[in-house]
């Protein structure tokens, strides 16, 4: 009010500035009630109501119910008449509610979101196959790998010329020998590929007491650490582009693998390598590198300025999709 009054006097700007209002919030508050605003007037061009009604009964007639407002026009331009435009006609049905799609949606499954957790090792693996180029375009070789999601530990892996339900069930039989797995207590998690989801891969499940956990179809982040693994793998700097021979992806792999196990400090756990977590040394080696940080602390303590340095403990358990009203440390792969 008091910039109103003066701005009669010396205008609003200067108003404004002496009584420190802005002057959008002044041109605002005078502003008429949006609310209050008059009705939009009708264009002189606008249909009128009954040639608005005149326009949904030829649509839904029977001639063109089931015709496209586009065949509609060009249709009644063959026989002579001119109703109104392709654009109005859409406007016209949108407006009547009478505008949706005509043919039936197939809708999807809802499919369960996999919830898995490991507090240890051989609780849960996870496995996956991915394609290593060939000598020449449009070859391949397949990768089988099957991971430890609570140490990362690659506790088996195969090379193949192609991608097959009975190789994947020889892998993870003798895996699962090579392990101790015990029967019922093992959770293989998977995507939805053909060696995944085969009779025989899940018959041998069955007989081995291995419980069998299935990705959602079209859900890209359902199995996280064997994406991360061939990440890991892939962007390796020994990694060629192209292998001339199955012979050499298997020697490449045969060299990696043990390097990812036994000296491959991992993100996820703490910076561990994946064999002294599956093994359980990690908990010595912490140790051991918490002497070392206090050793450090005690010489110079004026460079630590947070105080004495703490290793990062191991996660206590690794999730493949936590509950929404879960919080933990360990459920990312790295």
């Amino acid at each position: 009010m008091a910039a109103q009054e003066l701005a009669t006097e010396v205008g609003v700007a200067p108003a404004c500035r002496g009584l420190g209002v802005s002057r959008a919030t002044f041109y605002r508050r005078h502003r008429p009630n949006p609310g209050h605003q008059q009705p939009r007037p009708t264009p002189a061009r606008a249909l009128c109501d009954a040639e608005r009604e005149h326009i949904i009964e030829v649509l839904t007639s029977e001639r063109f119910v089931d015709r496209a407002p586009a065949e509609v026009v060009a249709t009644l331009l063959d026989d002579g008449r001119y109703l109104c435009s392709e654009r109005t006609m859409y406007r016209v049905l949108a407006a009547s509610q009478s505008l949706r799609e005509r043919r039936n949606q197939r809708e999807h499954p809802q499919y369960t979101k996999p919830e898995l957790v490991a507090t240890g090792p051989n609780q849960c693996w996870s496995w996956d196959v991915t394609k290593l180029l060939g000598p020449k375009k449009w070859t391949y070789f397949y990768l089988y790998v099957l991971l430890d999601i609570f140490s990362r530990y690659v506790v088996g892996w195969m090379v193949a010329d192609r991608e097959n339900s009975a190789l994947a069930g020889r892998l993870i039989e003798e895996t699962c020998h090579k392990q101790g797995v015990k029967p019922r207590v093992l959770t293989l998690h998977s995507d939805r590929g053909a060696p995944m989801t085969s009779k025989c891969t899940a018959q041998l499940l069955a007989d081995l007491g291995v419980t069998r956990s299935l990705s959602r179809p079209q859900v890209s982040d359902d199995n996280p650490f064997s994406e991360a693994q061939f990440k890991t793998l892939k962007y390796h700097p020994g990694f060629p582009g192209r292998f001339p021979g199955i012979d050499r992806a298997t020697a490449f792999c045969q060299s990696f693998f043990p390097w990812y196990n036994t000296e491959h400090r991992h993100g996820g756990i703490s910076m561990l390598t994946p064999d002294d977590v599956h093994h359980g040394r990690a908990e010595t080696v912490l140790a051991g590198r918490q002497r070392t940080l206090e050793a450090a602390w005690a010489a110079h303590p004026e460079r630590f300025v947070r105080g004495m340095p703490k290793v990062n403990p191991l996660p206590e358990a690794v999730w493949i999709n936590p509950p929404d009203n879960k919080t933990t440390t360990g459920d990312v792969a790295h």
